[in-house]
């Protein structure tokens, strides 16, 4: 919007169905407009949202979804926005709704709606039907017959990026009864009251949510808005009292990280320079050398964080770019690759390997987007779906492809023109069907793994497949990794649920130990100090557990969306001091602290038209730079090549976008890591 609206108090943007996020400053140009109302678009990310609202210093009441009050003569608004409410409902769009039943006191509507709907506990409640059932038991995307309705179009076609488990939400025409909800007035909860905690009278009221955004439906929605948002007064319809906000500000503590490293105040970086110089000053207090030393080792550390923790809050939108490495491999030919699988190089910090779906290895330099070397298929690789780099030869990297063609190339040796002459790589034994690579901590031997149940172990340095390890698991085994330290410790991760860590030195006919989850396994994988295993199960499960025994140290309690084909993927950012999320189905990447599992950000892959947005099919953290990531995007057209998406949290692109031109998302796979 350009100009200036000084006098707008009032704005309505539902049904937007092409608005999928703000600008930082897109609401700068009115300064007194009070209400605004974006019930049914495409807004989905909590932060971006709320930064760009908190630009309103006049906003009062919000919406992003219509509750309304039910009762027996009707459905009545709890707000102000009545003849807004009546024109939303006379209108041609659909009426979607899930009625929810919350408690009041002594008869008085509270006005509160639990923040958003969760899908994992919806076991807790009184539902009719299970909103799960459908989307686990098929891996069809049915969509809801709209056809009774006085439109032509779903919802699932006005909001494209919708989880797969919004259909079976939509479809509930049964009202979900949260039970009693321990609320009460204001005055109740005065420091001297003896009932604090208990309400004398609790009754339910029914509200029905209608035309919410997707934004509705993250975790611990409305403790979130409130907590950031503290001049507003009504949500959704739905009055914020005292209660409340002392509620979301407890809720968004627990669940939400406000700066990285537990920071709680926003510093500019100029102000941690001057403090972190003036500690660095020869001018020393210290008796003792020794003690000078240990501090100013501690507080080197320590102003390093909070330089990121000042970088990452004043970056609400984070840069993101693809990696262009369109070049010209021979001299008549200029292509685009298609990267299928990539590995960050070990020790050099400029290089990154990819592997693509036509069998090709690219190795290049990610900071001046140049390539370092070029290996073709040579017709002998259909998709690489394993890539591991070896440690102490930093030039050699293994490359595995589905039909279970497995080499060991040495990049130096080969030229980046596709008419050069190659050396010949070393080939291994193939594992059929493989999906999995990788090497131990000490470049003598490596383990593949596929659509089986075995695994095979081989010699690198004779080219030698010493032996498989048959019937390791009940179903196949997608993902094997060696632990970072011991080369005799790995992890296999199956769909079978379970978990298992082996020790070579034991001959691994029974694991040294088995964990399980409660739907398949898609990846698992070692903190960098080998302390822990993160393990990614099928539509955000993610949980960390004890490398030592395989208790469980940590659930990060992501919302699932319902969809057994939802593929997850996490691996750990910052050395070990975050986790980073990914799913098939979606287009966010989610980032949490991985010693509490409070969320500190989620990144959003958008194109700037409507259903142009990119889901993860893969993601690695930055091993040398600290809040940097890369994330492999895939679109929905096969005519649409996947691309690697370099994020950079410490410097803001406010809303640039990774795309100007129309695009649909790519078919993703369940195969790899």
């Amino acid at each position: 919007m350009v100009g200036k609206f000084v006098q707008m108090h009032v704005l309505n943007l539902d049904f937007s169905a092409s608005l999928t996020s703000f600008r930082e400053d897109c609401f700068a140009c009115m300064p007194n407009l009070k209400s605004l109302s974006l019930c049914e678009t495409r807004i989905a990310n909590l932060w971006t949202t709320s930064a760009a609202l908190s630009k309103l210093p006049s906003l009062v009441e919000l919406r992003f979804q219509n509750c309304l009050l039910c009762s027996d003569t009707g459905s009545s608004p709890v707000s102000s926005w009545n003849k807004v409410n009546e024109d939303m409902d006379s209108k041609s769009h659909r009426d979607i709704g899930l009625y929810i039943e919350l408690p009041s006191l002594n008869g008085e509507a509270i006005p509160y709606l639990p923040s958003g709907i969760e899908y994992e506990d919806m076991n807790d409640y009184d539902a009719n039907h299970d909103v799960r059932s459908t989307a686990e038991d098929s891996s069809d995307d049915s969509e809801f017959d709209f056809s009774g309705h006085r439109q032509d179009f779903s919802l699932m076609e006005l909001l494209p990026d919708l989880p797969r488990g919004w259909n079976q939400l939509v479809d509930q025409q049964n009202e979900i009864s949260f039970g009693t909800l321990d609320m009460q007035d204001e005055d109740q909860f005065s420091p001297g009251s003896s009932n604090s905690r208990h309400p004398s009278y609790i009754a339910s009221k029914k509200y029905i949510s209608r035309h919410p955004s997707p934004i509705c439906y993250e975790k611990h929605y409305r403790d979130y808005m409130i907590a950031s948002l503290p001049n507003l007064k009504v949500l959704d319809n739905l009055h914020i009292q005292k209660v409340d906000r002392e509620t979301a500000n407890d809720s968004f503590r627990r669940h939400f990280e406000y700066l990285p490293y537990n920071m709680n105040n926003k510093e500019s970086v100029v102000s941690i320079l001057q403090k972190r110089e003036v500690r660095a000053s020869p001018t020393r207090t210290h008796t003792s050398k020794k003690k000078f030393s240990y501090a100013s080792r501690k507080s080197q550390h320590f102003y390093s964080r909070s330089l990121s923790a000042a970088k990452v809050g004043s970056s609400t939108w984070p840069t993101l770019r693809p990696l262009s490495v369109l070049s010209s491999i021979s001299r008549d030919e200029r292509r685009s690759f298609r990267p299928r699988q990539f590995e960050y190089h070990p020790s050099e910090s400029s290089l990154m390997a990819f592997g693509t779906l036509d069998g090709e290895v690219v190795v290049v330099n990610h900071e001046s987007e140049k390539i370092v070397s070029y290996i073709p298929s040579l017709g002998a690789m259909n998709s690489v779906l394993g890539l591991c780099w070896l440690k102490k030869y930093p030039s050699k990297l293994i490359a595995g492809s589905d039909n279970g063609s497995l080499r060991l190339y040495d990049v130096q040796s080969t030229p980046t023109i596709s008419r050069g002459i190659y050396h010949t790589p070393v080939t291994f034994d193939e594992f059929d069907q493989l999906t999995s690579v990788h090497v131990n901590s000490i470049d003598e031997l490596f383990l593949a793994s596929g659509y089986s149940r075995h695994v095979a172990l081989y010699d690198i340095s004779s080219g030698r497949r010493l032996q498989v390890f048959a019937d390791m698991h009940r179903e196949h085994i997608n993902v094997i990794k060696f632990s970072n330290h011991s080369p005799s410790l790995f992890a296999t991760s199956s769909f079978d649920r379970d978990v298992k860590l082996w020790d070579l030195r034991q001959k691994p006919n029974r694991p040294c130990y088995t964990a399980s989850s409660s739907r398949g396994n898609v990846m698992v994988c070692f903190s960098p100090d080998d302390h822990y295993l993160l393990v990614s199960a099928i539509d955000n499960e993610v949980k960390q557990l004890l490398a030592v025994d395989g208790r469980l140290h940590l659930d990060f309690a992501i919302a699932s969306t319902g969809s057994s084909q939802n593929y997850t993927r996490s691996y750990y950012m910052n050395g070990r001091d975050y986790v980073i999320s990914g799913s098939c189905d979606e287009h966010v990447v989610r980032i949490c602290c991985a010693r509490t599992g409070r969320r500190l950000r989620d990144v959003s892959l958008e194109g700037k038209g409507s259903g142009t947005s990119m889901f993860v099919q893969s993601l690695r953290g930055d091993p040398f730079r600290d809040f940097n990531l890369s994330i492999l995007a895939a679109y929905i057209r096969p005519c649409s090549s996947s691309e690697i998406v370099k994020v950079n949290l410490l410097a803001s692109s406010d809303h640039d976008k990774v795309h100007s031109n129309t695009r649909q998302p790519h078919i993703i796979n369940g195969l790899g890591g």
